[in-house]
């Protein structure tokens, strides 16, 4: 670890990623790190770009698959309380890259701020909600952003106002390393109606995917006028397994890893679901989740 002297106390070696993630399949982190304060961070990304070290951003990983063999170089989990604040001013909610969405989704309505309730049942951190400009019942997160803070590979810090972000369906501009802030700005509204829609929206969401207690992960974006999910039901896929991993019962869209699942036995599926939708619906279906 001589490279990254200085930062032991925040780094370890071999540290299994299935843990992180809501597949809980897949090999270690060469090294894992965990910083403390955006400066530190800046820090150790300019430290492995000096040493031309790979360096991958790890959120809560619902929307991540990680391959057996692991990942090299340093994967950073943004993990500390500096990285989770949310504060409310007026109109707008400034919330930390690393804050779970469903945090921010509740500390607005809770403030009477209409706008992001939709987003209520989406899992993962604003960092990637924004880079995958995540969206539910036809908003997304990308409508409400007024500025976005970054760093990039080599530690630089920028930020994004409005006019220079893009977004569109599930996805967005913001590739660089780490989404460190964002600010929203939201309209004001009942917090009692806000209550009950962000309730109605979190109950509609749920009862159309897998059970709390298994391991799943939604795969595939939907394509141009049609829903993913149909399509593979359409195509005779649901329930569809090879080795330990299976088209999901409840929602088609989704792919459950049981406990003698690999990663491997994912990927197998994901590519035999993609060749049957493409012969049987002529339809190539695009990956939601990323593949390390």
């Amino acid at each position: 670890m001589s490279f990254l002297n200085g930062f032991e106390k925040i780094v370890r070696e071999s540290e299994p990623l299935a843990m992180h993630t809501w597949f809980q399949l897949g090999g270690p982190a060469e090294f894992f790190a965990e910083p403390e304060t955006p400066e530190q961070l800046s820090a150790l990304l300019k430290r492995c770009a000096e040493n031309q070290k790979p360096v991958r951003l790890l959120g809560r990983g619902s929307n991540l698959l990680v391959r057996d063999e692991g990942v090299k170089g340093v994967v950073v989990h943004l993990s500390a309380p500096a990285f989770h604040e949310i504060r409310v001013d007026d109109q707008r909610v400034i919330a930390g890259g690393g804050a779970s969405l469903g945090r921010v989704v509740t500390t607005a309505v809770r403030h009477g701020l209409a706008g992001l309730e939709s987003l209520i049942a989406i899992p993962g951190t604003i960092g990637g909600a924004l880079h995958g400009n995540a969206g539910a019942q036809g908003g997304d997160i990308g409508q409400w952003t007024r500025s976005v803070t970054v760093l990039s590979a080599d530690g630089q810090s920028d930020q994004r106002d409005r006019d220079e972000l893009q977004f569109s369906y599930r996805q967005s501009n913001l590739d660089d390393l780490a989404i460190v802030e964002a600010e929203f700005e939201l309209e004001q509204d009942d917090p009692r109606e806000l209550v009950r829609r962000m309730q109605k929206n979190w109950i509609v969401k749920k009862a159309a995917q897998p059970l709390a207690h298994q391991c799943a992960g939604c795969v595939f974006k939907n394509p141009p006028g049609g829903a993913a999910a149909e399509m593979i039901e359409a195509a005779g896929l649901k329930g569809t397994r090879i080795g330990g991993a299976m088209v999901s019962e409840r929602h088609a869209g989704f792919i459950v890893a049981d406990s003698d699942c690999s990663a491997s036995d994912v990927l197998r599926l994901i590519h035999f679901v993609r060749d049957q939708v493409r012969e049987r619906m002529g339809v190539e279906l695009q990956l939601e989740i990323e593949i390390w």
